[in-house]
């Protein structure tokens, strides 16, 4: 399975685009950094963003899409542009038709590197082995993309056969009768 991983900012919009399976180390694809100028109106920056992702979306052609969930921060801005940052990421998956899944930042750390509290030295270095690169991919965005692709294709498996089988127990029809 190839998914794409994101990081969302506005600023600085991390992208890593992993191929493997559950169990796997995986392999790095691509990583890149799609980048928009902070002086330029905000709807300007939005379609950049856009453009940037669609593009790398056609270029890697990613069979899912895992986007890092917002939260909360002490800097109200920072949050703002992130979470429209990362809607513009979700929304190029689905404009594709592609399964799309977001990840706290704690899921992405526990399943990279076993503590959801790791700092970025640990995630950078755990990607780095998990995906057995040469050097550390930079800049942080670009590591912390690599780790969100890499928590969907070992996480975002299992979600996904989780919810085909609650769907197939709802649909599945109800003894009549009395079970003694």
């Amino acid at each position: 399975m190839r998914v794409m991983g994101i990081d969302p900012g506005l600023t600085r919009c991390g992208v890593g685009v992993v191929e493997g399976r559950p169990g796997a180390p995986g392999t790095m694809v691509a990583v890149d950094v799609v980048r928009t100028d902070p002086e330029a109106p905000l709807a300007d920056r939005l379609l950049a963003l856009d453009n940037g992702l669609r593009a790398l979306l056609e270029a890697h052609r990613p069979e899912a899409v895992a986007v890092e969930r917002v939260f909360s921060q002490h800097n109200v801005a920072s949050v703002i542009g992130t979470a429209q940052a990362s809607g513009i990421a979700l929304l190029a998956g689905a404009r594709l038709g592609l399964p799309t899944e977001t990840y706290t930042p704690s899921e992405v750390k526990n399943a990279v590197c076993g503590n959801g509290t790791a700092d970025k030295r640990q995630v950078t270095s755990m990607v780095t082995r998990i995906l057995r690169l040469k050097e550390a991919p930079k800049p942080a965005d670009a590591a912390d993309a690599l780790a969100i692709a890499i928590c969907h294709l070992w996480r975002g498996g299992v979600k996904a056969r989780i919810a085909e089988a609650a769907a197939r127990s709802q649909a599945a029809p109800t003894p009549r009768g009395n079970l003694r």
